[in-house]
């Protein structure tokens, strides 16, 4: 099958292949069943992105004369309804702007949904404090300008007007690291959606072909060091990406992506369900600041977010394989949840010492894996 070797081939040559790489073969079976009208330039219909996004279906795809089963796997554990606002929104003038917390997946879905939609995802423009407005829209070849002047040809196109012209989505990643003079470029873009070339007399315009649109994340910390201006926040429409709600999506959400992982590592291991059931309890109670027996503890200045659980278990997989015996415990957990708890304050080594000392310690009396997890978190404590 011309998609499975591809995707082969890309994943040979690459540490991370893009989404619309790795989980073509979907995309072609979703293409192939979707019996729903899509907008212009838009690879599947709003429906059959959903579809891609949430997964739980197996479709046929016909490969040859043969017909092959594709699993059509989920890609976001959120609320379905925020998924399906997010696709409302791009089939729309507006553009869209995920916002939330760090971790909780808005660059995970950002790149979903310009697989699913426009089959590409690499148009990414990545906001820092560095970020200029040529970035945005376009910058030259200085050599040739010098030798030619300003022509077309010696243009260098930024991710938006690649994105204008084969009407295409942009990822706009960490808008608000942006300074607001950069974030502004924006608004003629949104509000035109059109960029203006005044270096080229003949042909001073691109305009943005059927489809175009923006994707956008923020983290909510962020928000007031950069924030957008009331004209820029007009012009997109606000998803909200919480935090995940309950522990039984978290524990889904761990073991799916530390296994596709740690096949993508080519490491023989797995992580047990009961390890991930202790790394997500261990998780849930300190970034609530309670456990689940009710008793109130101190919370880090660090989110604890469900990307770090999956750094963690990942970590703790990597670990056992090179320096263990191969099988992940709560040791393994113990001696990699430091790195998580305490990053931005050494304060929060006193957070992880009372758990520790006050939950972890007392559950170790009955339970061998809680004990196993408290002795070796106070040995990479001391």
């Amino acid at each position: 099958m011309a998609t499975k070797k591809k995707k082969a081939d890309e994943e040979e040559s690459v540490l991370r292949a893009p989404a619309e790489i790795e989980f073509a073969e979907q995309i072609e079976a979703l293409a192939a069943n979707d019996s729903d009208a899509a907008p212009p330039s838009w690879k599947l219909s709003p429906r059959a992105v959903l579809r891609y996004v949430t997964g739980g279906e197996t479709l046929p795809l016909k490969v040859g004369k043969k017909t092959e089963e594709v699993a059509i796997t989920r890609k976001f554990f959120g609320d379905d309804g925020l998924v399906e606002r997010a696709i409302v929104t791009l089939a729309s003038e507006r553009a869209l702007l995920l916002v939330g917390e760090p971790g909780t997946g808005k660059s995970w879905l950002s790149e979903h949904l310009a697989a699913a939609i426009a089959g590409d995802s690499t148009l990414v423009i990545q906001g820092t404090a560095g970020t200029t407005e040529d970035q945005i829209k376009y910058s030259w070849n200085v050599a040739r300008v010098i030798a030619e002047g300003p022509t077309p040809e010696n243009m260098i196109p930024s991710p938006t007007m690649v994105a204008m012209k084969r009407g295409g989505l942009l990822r706009f990643e960490e808008i608000t690291r942006c300074v607001p003079d950069v974030q502004d470029a924006l608004v003629s873009i949104l509000s035109d959606k059109a960029i203006a070339i005044p270096e080229l007399p003949g042909a001073n315009r691109v305009e943005a072909r059927p489809g175009f649109n923006v994707i956008a994340t923020a983290n909510s910390r962020d928000q007031g060091v950069n924030d957008l201006s009331a004209a820029l926040k007009r012009r997109f429409n606000y998803v909200h990406i919480p935090i995940v709600g309950d522990k039984k999506t978290e524990m889904a959400i761990v073991e799916q992506r530390s296994k596709e992982l740690l096949e993508r590592y080519a490491i023989p291991a797995t992580v047990e369900t009961p390890i991930i059931d202790l790394l997500t309890t261990v998780f849930r109670e300190i970034r609530a600041g309670k456990t689940t027996d009710g008793v109130s503890i101190k919370s880090p200045s660090t989110t604890l977010s469900t990307a770090e659980a999956i750094g963690v278990a990942l970590d703790a997989a990597l670990h056992a394989r090179f320096f263990g015996d191969g099988k992940v415990g709560p040791e393994s957990i113990a001696r990699q949840l430091v790195g998580s708890v305490v990053k931005e304050d050494l304060g929060d080594l006193k957070v992880l010492k009372e758990y520790v000392a006050l939950v972890a310690r007392k559950r170790g009396k009955g339970d061998k894996a809680w004990k196993a997890f408290s002795d070796e978190a106070d040995k990479a404590l001391r």
